[in-house]
């Protein structure tokens, strides 16, 4: 008998690779028919596992999920204290190189625009885009101007950007782990889905990358 997946067959083989993308689709959970079967058969069976199933397991199972997005807040609060960060340290290196050459001035509009309000779950990632835009044009001008690299506040506002940039990376994964703990945990059955659906929840979107940085990924940098 044949492999069902033969690495070595050609014929199989997408020359033209696959990207993937996140989807922005919440899910909602819907009311499982058999959780609430079982609930009715525990009280059924007698008092004391319905109490347990209703008293405990569900009151349970409700205090996790409002911890756990008590963590998923806290998560996407780490991600945006990083961001704002990065706003002043790119804020900063502009004014450093608007002393030495004209700087674009949009880009000083752009970090200023920025720095109006927390993002919401939606725009986070949209500011993350307009981040690495900003971070672009003012690269471009550190690029063109070699004699700016000696220049040390630069040069240190440059390596403070890198270093939040890795951070943010860092404190997605963290983000995309409990929404990930979110998403599965309020399909388990019986009593999670269940408190679930009552409550109204639903899925979680993970950190997306935008477009454009997607794009610049497959660029060639050297």
């Amino acid at each position: 008998m044949a492999n069902e997946l033969d690495e070595t067959d050609v014929s199989l083989i997408n020359q033209e690779g696959r990207d993937v993308h996140v989807i922005e689709k919440k899910v909602a959970v819907k009311k499982s028919t058999s959780a609430v079967v079982l609930e009715v058969l525990l009280w059924f069976l007698g008092i004391l596992p319905g109490l347990i199933f209703t008293l405990i397991l569900k009151p349970r199972a409700r205090a996790y999920l409002q911890q756990l997005q008590q963590k998923i807040q806290h998560d996407a609060s780490t991600i945006d204290n990083y961001q704002e960060q990065r706003v002043i340290i790119l804020q900063n290196a502009a004014k450093l190189l608007d002393r030495s050459i004209e700087l674009d001035k949009s880009t000083f509009t752009e970090i200023a625009r920025l720095r109006s309000g927390a993002p919401s779950d939606e725009a986070r990632n949209e500011l993350q885009g307009k981040l690495d835009v900003v971070e672009r044009n003012i690269n471009v001008a550190f690029e063109n101007y070699p004699d700016l690299k000696a220049h040390a506040e630069i040069a240190d506002a440059m390596r403070q950007n890198s270093y939040l940039q890795q951070e943010i990376t860092a404190a997605r994964e963290v983000y995309n782990d409990a929404v990930n703990r979110w998403n599965a945990q309020i399909f388990a059955w019986p009593v999670y889905c269940n408190v679930a659906a009552k409550a109204g929840y639903t899925t979680r979107i993970p950190y997306t990358a935008s477009a454009e940085i997607k794009a610049r990924s497959k660029e060639v940098f050297f």
